[in-house]
């Protein structure tokens, strides 16, 4: 008998130790075994390897990425109730799962994680975004994680894959795609989750890029997408005046009267640069 079928159904885990989601963790649990097992294989997990999962409540997605062949699985929690239920997946694969009790945002995952590890994660929906940016702006690049295979709002999933000229684009997608290619995989319905989100989610596969789409500090390529696209309806002349305005702009060859949401990334990076 495969060892996921040896473990009791995960409304049987939820009620046994009692982990009713919490909207202040951001929690929705997946429940449908044929998603979160389509998931794990859009992961690669099937490829074997070193995964990295945050946020992985009861552990359905843990158990599909176990299931369809993953080599081992380091899942950090910082819901002390699912512990039990992830210590009963850990029994049912010897030595494939490490569980962390840690808040993501704080962990030092250098320290942890091997290089070449792919993630993989329905991540917390009012942390996500930040978890992402966190992963995007690492100090070293290329990062340690060979890719990443996210479950966000598709709201977010849009925006980090929008392109320019489109109503998403914007500061996330800049940054998301600056360093990385970015894709929606395919849309998860909201009925998939336990309790079902107000939203459609999606799955977004990222992949670092060996080296940025265009050289640029990442600080200063912070810097004046935030100032643009704080007034992205407003040419680029007005929103970029505190970081130079026209003198800018003209340093990097950008027609002042341009909006934010037209730009290239390598445009952005362009401004970056004149800025530095």
């Amino acid at each position: 008998m495969p060892e996921i079928d040896r473990l009791p159904p995960l409304r049987d885990v939820i009620a046994t130790h009692g982990l009713a989601a919490k909207k202040s963790l951001g929690q929705n649990f997946l429940f449908d075994l044929n998603l979160t097992r389509k998931i794990a294989r859009a992961a690669g997990a099937n490829d074997g390897g070193v995964f990295y999962e945050v946020g992985p409540g009861p552990g359905g997605l843990t158990r599909a990425l176990l299931s369809e062949g993953a080599g081992k699985v380091i899942a950090v929690e910082r819901d002390a109730r699912c512990l039990p239920a992830l210590e009963e997946i850990a029994r049912a694969w010897p030595g494939k799962l490490q569980v962390i009790c840690a808040d993501a945002l704080e962990l030092d995952e250098l320290a942890i994680l091997p290089k070449g590890v792919r993630v993989a994660a329905n991540l917390p929906y009012n942390v996500g975004t930040a978890i992402l940016i966190k992963w995007l702006t690492a100090e070293n690049w290329p990062p340690v994680w060979a890719s990443l295979s996210l479950m966000f709002q598709k709201e977010v999933a849009q925006r980090i894959t929008a392109q320019p000229g489109t109503e998403h684009y914007g500061r996330l997608s800049v940054l998301a795609q600056w360093r990385c290619s970015a894709k929606i995989l395919f849309d998860v319905n909201r009925g998939a989750f336990v309790p079902p989100p107000s939203v459609t989610s999606a799955i977004v596969r990222l992949e670092p890029r060996a080296q940025p789409l265009a050289p640029a500090n990442l600080s200063d390529l912070e810097k004046v997408t935030a100032a643009a696209f704080g007034q992205r309806r407003k040419m680029l002349r007005q929103s970029l005046k505190p970081l130079g305005g026209e003198a800018l702009l003209a340093k990097a060859g950008i027609d002042p009267t341009e909006r934010p949401e037209d730009l290239k990334i390598e445009q952005f990076a362009a401004l970056a640069r004149a800025l530095h």
